[in-house]
């Protein structure tokens, strides 16, 4: 961590279909002042999209994180896992599985497909924001991720 500019301003890629974990997500970041920039896609095949520059998100930049919901429609968020810790160029980016299931054979399933860690959703902004800055401090500030 001898370069403070590493994580400055991070690209990070929200996979979630429900609008209100949307707007909740990304007030919590607000709230905790993290310094980041959310990019949001609904659903699986929107995230590969994404993550593969595909149609309109031709442009989008590299994710240095991935929050991704793991019930979604159109491809599923273990379908989503399972493809970007396949494919060469995306195995690399940190996923951080949120998901409202507290399930143990969700969790299992997540980690058997490579998740970087599974975490709660919690129902609540302070929950949440709590969260954030976890993830905030952990992800973006504290590890030295891969270049993007």
């Amino acid at each position: 961590m001898n370069d403070p500019t590493v994580h400055t301003s991070a690209e990070v890629l929200v996979v979630e279909d429900n609008p209100g974990d949307i707007r909740l997500l990304q007030e919590a970041f607000k709230e905790a002042g993290i310094n980041c920039k959310l990019h949001i896609t609904r659903d699986g095949e929107q995230a590969m999209a994404f993550l593969n520059h595909e149609g309109k998100y031709a442009d989008s930049p590299r994710p240095s994180l991935i929050l991704l919901d793991l019930n979604l429609p159109r491809k599923d968020g273990r379908e989503v896992l399972a493809e970007i810790k396949r494919e060469e160029g995306l195995m690399r980016i940190p996923v951080v599985v949120l998901s409202t299931s507290t399930s143990a054979a969700d969790i299992q399933h997540a980690y058997g497909l490579h998740a970087n860690c599974y975490v709660p959703k919690p129902a609540d902004l302070a929950a949440l924001i709590c969260i954030g800055k976890v993830i905030e401090n952990f992800w973006l500030k504290a590890v030295a991720l891969p270049a993007v």
